[in-house]
């Protein structure tokens, strides 16, 4: 599934439907489910558009950090493409969200990673998840690396 969620084909294709089918399984399950999370661990994010202002609403794999209530590292990989997903201007701009995780609604604060705690998530990061080694490869820009913490 790693070698697979890692290709260039999966990055071209995965974009256009995975999201689509995780916001409806969210939906018709009452939250009790999401499509990527058979994979990695996921959570669905809302935030407000970084020009609209409207709430836009994102299932998204994560890093849950810590036992308990913790913290999650949101990934802004964009399956390997060349521009950040923008989910990711979308909390640059409204760093207050929500995420669903495991069922339940939480109000959560992003924080955008730099430095040393950067390099730090990052290699926790490709530990977690190999494949984000190979994305971060074919791309230019820096992959984005945010901390959602419990407000």
């Amino acid at each position: 599934m790693q070698k697979l969620s890692s290709s260039r084909a999966f990055a071209r294709v995965a974009p256009h439907f995975v999201p689509a089918l995780d916001r409806t399984l969210h939906r018709l399950t009452g939250g009790k489910m999401l499509l990527s999370a058979q994979m990695l661990p996921s959570l669905l994010l809302t935030a407000r558009g970084a020009k609209s202002g409207l709430p836009r609403r994102t299932p998204l794999a994560c890093m849950p950090e810590g036992d308990g209530p913790g913290s999650w590292i949101l990934i802004g990989s964009n399956f390997g493409r060349p521009g950040h997903p923008d989910w990711t201007a979308n909390l640059l701009a409204h760093p207050d969200a929500e995420i669903s995780w495991r069922r339940r609604d939480i109000a959560v604060r992003a924080r955008l990673l730099r430095g040393a705690e950067r390099e730090a998530a990052w290699a926790a990061v490709v530990k977690f998840w190999p494949p984000y080694a190979r994305y971060q490869a074919r791309v230019e820009r820096e992959i984005r690396l945010f901390r959602l913490e419990w407000r």
